[in-house]
C-alpha cells in the first residue's frame, strides 16, 4: 500500500474550504487514490475554524523568528467518508481565514504579505508532523500551488527535516499568476524573518523580477520531483513568455518551466470532472432558486451595502417569473477577477453588444458570482443599465446546479485557463459552451462539435470573434435545430473522468506502474 499526503490552501472534502478549482482537486483525487487500495492523508490550514468540532491529535513546537511557535494538529471530520482517506487540520491563532473565501487575505499594498505569515506557520507544522510520524510512513507528499511549497525549502535548507529527502514531491501548479512573492530581508513578512539561523541559496530561490525576494510558486517549479500543470495545452502554454493581453503563458517562470520540461519533470494531465452522486435541481426552478438565494443574502450582514441592488435584481426576476421562460439562457459561474472577465472589463461596450443581440431573440444572460470590487460594481452597473441582465451577486450551489442544468449556451471567455471544471460540470448537463481558446479549454472544448471557441491574433480580433460567435450560435440555435441539438449531444457525451487522469497522474506523476 503507498502512503500519501497532500498538502493544500483548500480541500471541498471539507466543509467551508473551497476558493476555486484546487478545492475540487484535493476533494476528488484523494477518492481515486483510494479506490485503488492506497492510503492518503490530506492536510490544510485551520483558518480559526475547521478544528473546532475535530479531534486534537498532537501539538508541534516550532521553531520560528529565533522563539518557539506551538502549533495543534486535528484529524477532522470530511463530507463524505472513504476508507483509507484522513483529513486533517493546522490550528494556530495566526493562521486565519481572509475576506477571499474566509481563506485567503488581499493585501494590496503588500501583496501576498499576511497569506506569507500563515502558510510559513501551516508549512513547518506540517514538516513537523511528517518528522513525527503523524503520517505513518509517507512515499509521497503532493503541493499544490505556491501556499505549500515552503516544504521543499524546509526540506532542502532545514536540518531539522533532512528525513523529508526520503519522500517523493510532486507540485501542481493550479493558477501561475499568483505566485507568492515575499522579501528576503527587512520585513515582517519576509523569508529572514521567519527562519534567521538557517543558510541558504538565493539564488535558487530568487524571482527574476524582483531579485531581492523569494518566488514560492518558483521554489515549487525548482525542487519538486515532478511538476504537474493541469493541462497539457496548459503545459505548452506555460514554457512561453507571456504578451499580455494578446497571450498569457509563463508569466516570468517560463525559464524555469522549459528546464523542467528538459529535465523530463513536467508533465500535463487534464483534470477530471466528478460524474458520481451529483446533485442535480428539478429542471424548472432557476427563478425560484434565484429569489431564494436573494433573501438569503439580504438577510447576510455582510451584503447589507448590496441591499438596493439584491432587491434591483429580485425585481428583475419576478418580472421574468410572470413572462415565463425566455427563448434563451446564457451564463456564467466564475469569480470576478482579470483571469476571468478581463475581456468585459476592458471593452465593456462588447458586453452590452451581446446583450442586444440576445434581446432580439428574447434571451437573457445570468451571470453568478463574486470578487474584486472592480468587478462587481462594473457588473451591478451593467445589470442596472439592461432588463436582460441578471447579475446574481453572491454564492448559491442550489442555484449554480440550476444554472449548469436550464442554461443553453454557457459562456467561459477567460483570459488563460489552466484547466477549468465550469466547462465540464456545464457539459456534463449537455450544455454547450462558447470558450476563449486557451489553456484546458482548448482540451475540452472542440468548435462546432462539442461546443464553440473564439480566438484571434490580437485583442481586437478576439474582442471581435467573442461578440460575432453570438451570431453564429444564436443563427443555428433558431434555424438548425438537428446542428445544435448533435453539438449538445456531443458535449453530454464527453467524459473528463478523475479515473483516467488519475491512472495518469500513477504513471506520469508518482512512477507506480
Amino acid at each position: 500500500m503507498n502512503n500519501f499526503l497532500f498538502v493544500a490552501a483548500e480541500n471541498d472534502g471539507l466543509y467551508n474550504c473551497k476558493a476555486g478549482g484546487m478545492g475540487d482537486v484535493v476533494r476528488d483525487v484523494p477518492r481515486q487514490i483510494s479506490e485503488r487500495g492506497d492510503k492518503v492523508h490530506v492536510i490544510v490550514p485551520a483558518y480559526s475554524r475547521l478544528h473546532s468540532d475535530g479531534m486534537f491529535k498532537t501539538k508541534l513546537n516550532l521553531k520560528l523568528r529565533g522563539v518557539t511557535y506551538t502549533a495543534e494538529l486535528y484529524e477532522v471530520i470530511p463530507k463524505k467518508e472513504f476508507k483509507n482517506i484522513h483529513h486533517y487540520v493546522i490550528h494556530h491563532p495566526e493562521i486565519e481565514g481572509g475576506e477571499i473565501a474566509n481563506i485567503y487575505h488581499d493585501n494590496p499594498v503588500e501583496p501576498f504579505y499576511t497569506d506569507f505569515v500563515k502558510y510559513v506557520i501551516f508549512c513547518t507544522a506540517v514538516a513537523e508532523a511528517i518528522k513525527h510520524g503523524e503520517f505513518g510512513k509517507l512515499d509521497f507528499v503532493h503541493l499544490h500551488d505556491w501556499h505549500s511549497s515552503l516544504l521543499l525549502f524546509l526540506k532542502t535548507y532545514h536540518p531539522n527535516y533532512k528525513s523529508l529527502k526520503k519522500m517523493r514531491f510532486v507540485f501542481t501548479i493550479h493558477n501561475l499568476a499568483i505566485q507568492g512573492i515575499r522579501p528576503f530581508e527587512d520585513n515582517y513578512a519576509s523569508l529572514r524573518n521567519w527562519f534567521p539561523n538557517i543558510s541558504y541559496d538565493i539564488e535558487k530561490l530568487k524571482d527574476y523580477r524582483y531579485q531581492d525576494c523569494i518566488n514560492l510558486m518558483a521554489v515549487g517549479i525548482r525542487f519538486a520531483d515532478t511538476v504537474h500543470t493541469v493541462s497539457p495545452s496548459y503545459k505548452e502554454d506555460v514554457m512561453l513568455p507571456s504578451r499580455p493581453p494578446e497571450f498569457i503563458g509563463g508569466e516570468s517562470l517560463e525559464k524555469d518551466l522549459k528546464e523542467a520540461d528538459d529535465q523530463g519533470r513536467l508533465v500535463g494531465i487534464l483534470n477530471g470532472c466528478n460524474y458520481k452522486n451529483i446533485n442535480v435541481e428539478t429542471k424548472g426552478m432557476i427563478y425560484r432558486n434565484t429569489v431564494i438565494a436573494l433573501f438569503q443574502w439580504l438577510q447576510d450582514e455582510t451584503k447589507k451595502y448590496k441591499s438596493d441592488f439584491l432587491a434591483h435584481t429580485g425585481e428583475k426576476i419576478m418580472k421574468r417569473i410572470i413572462k415565463g421562460r425566455p427563448n434563451f439562457i446564457a451564463s456564467s459561474v466564475a469569480r470576478l477577477t482579470e483571469q476571468k472577465f478581463y475581456f468585459f472589463k476592458r471593452s465593456p461596450e462588447a458586453f452590452v453588444e451581446i446583450l442586444k443581440k440576445l434581446e432580439k431573440v428574447n434571451g437573457i444572460f445570468i451571470l453568478l458570482g463574486t470578487g474584486a470590487p472592480e468587478y462587481e460594481e462594473l457588473f451591478r452597473k451593467i445589470s442596472y443599465e439592461n432588463k436582460n441582465f441578471i447579475f446574481t451577486n453572491g454564492q448559491s450551489e442550489s442555484l449554480i446546479d440550476s444554472m449548469y442544468l436550464e442554461s443553453d449556451i454557457y459562456f467561459m471567455p477567460s483570459l488563460f485557463e489552466p484547466c477549468g471544471i465550469s466547462q465540464m460540470l456545464a457539459m456534463r448537463n449537455g450544455v454547450p459552451c462558447l470558450v476563449h481558446h486557451t489553456g484546458g479549454l482548448k482540451d475540452t472544448v472542440e468548435h462546432m462539435k462539442t461546443g464553440f471557441s473564439f480566438d484571434g491574433d490580437t485583442y481586437d480580433e478576439k474582442i471581435k470573434n467573442m461578440v460575432d460567435s453570438f451570431d453564429l450560435i444564436l443563427d443555428i440555435y433558431n434555424n438548425d435545430k438537428p446542428t445544435w441539438k448533435k453539438i449538445q449531444a456531443n458535449a453530454k457525451k464527453m467524459r473528463f473522468t478523475w479515473k483516467k487522469s488519475v491512472d495518469e497522474y500513477y504513471k506520469s506523476l508518482y512512477s507506480i506502474s
